[in-house]
C-alpha cells in the first residue's frame, strides 16, 4: 500500500473506532512496522492541520485517537444539547494531582496527604473515568490502587504523565496544580446539575 493510501487508512479506521488504538494494533491493522506507525501518524495530523479540519489527531500514552478540537467544544455541546454542568471541585483537583503525581496509590495515601477522608471524591472521579483501580497491594486488607486514565490525558490536553507541570515545592500549593493544566473545557466529564 502506497505511503497517501496508509495514511487515509489510519485515518478511517481511527474514526471508525472511535476508541485510541496502541501503536502496535495500528501496525497489525496498516500490516506495517510498528517503527512505520509514528512516521503514518505524523503525516495524518499534519494533513488534518493543513486540511483545518475539526478533528485532529491526539497521542494518549502509547495510543493514538481522533478527536474535535477544542476550538468547536461550543458548538459540539449545541449539537448534543448538553446540559449545564458543575465542574470539579477544588477536592477533586487535589486528589488528581495526589494520583496523578504519585500513582498508583491507595485511597488510605490519598487521605494521608490530604488530610481529610476522601471517599466520596474517589468514588466520583472513577465514575468520571479520570482514575480507575489499578489492583490491589500486598497488604493485609490488599487495599485497591488508583491511577490516572487515559481520560484524565486527554481532559487535560496531554499526551502523557511527563508532561504535567513541575510539582510545587511547598505542600500548601498543592491546590494550585488544577490551575496550571490548561484544561480542555469540551471533554471534562462532569455531573449534571438539576435545574428546579
Amino acid at each position: 500500500m502506497k505511503r497517501d493510501e496508509l495514511v487515509t487508512a489510519l485515518e478511517a479506521v481511527l474514526f471508525a473506532s472511535g476508541e485510541p488504538l496502541s501503536i502496535e494494533r495500528i501496525s497489525q491493522i496498516l500490516e506495517i512496522k510498528p517503527e512505520n506507525v509514528e512516521k503514518i501518524t505524523l503525516e495524518l495530523a499534519k494533513k488534518l492541520d493543513d486540511n483545518k479540519s475539526g478533528v485532529a489527531l491526539i497521542r494518549l500514552e502509547n495510543t493514538y485517537q481522533l478527536a474535535s478540537r477544542k476550538e468547536y467544544g461550543a458548538y459540539i455541546k449545541r449539537a448534543f444539547d448538553i446540559k449545564r454542568k458543575t465542574p470539579l471541585s477544588p477536592a477533586a483537583f487535589e486528589v488528581l494531582a495526589v494520583v496523578a503525581y504519585n500513582q498508583p496509590v491507595t485511597k488510605s495515601f490519598i487521605e494521608q496527604v490530604r488530610g481529610v477522608d476522601c471517599s466520596g471524591v474517589v468514588s466520583t472521579l472513577v465514575e468520571k473515568e479520570l482514575i480507575e483501580e489499578r489492583g490491589r497491594l500486598e497488604l493485609p486488607g490488599r487495599p485497591l490502587l488508583y491511577g490516572t486514565t487515559k481520560n484524565f490525558l486527554r481532559c487535560f490536553g496531554i499526551s502523557d504523565l511527563g508532561e504535567l507541570p513541575e510539582l510545587p515545592k511547598a505542600q500548601s500549593d498543592i491546590r494550585d496544580i488544577g490551575e496550571q493544566l490548561e484544561l480542555t473545557e469540551t471533554e471534562i466529564p462532569t455531573a449534571e446539575v438539576e435545574e428546579n
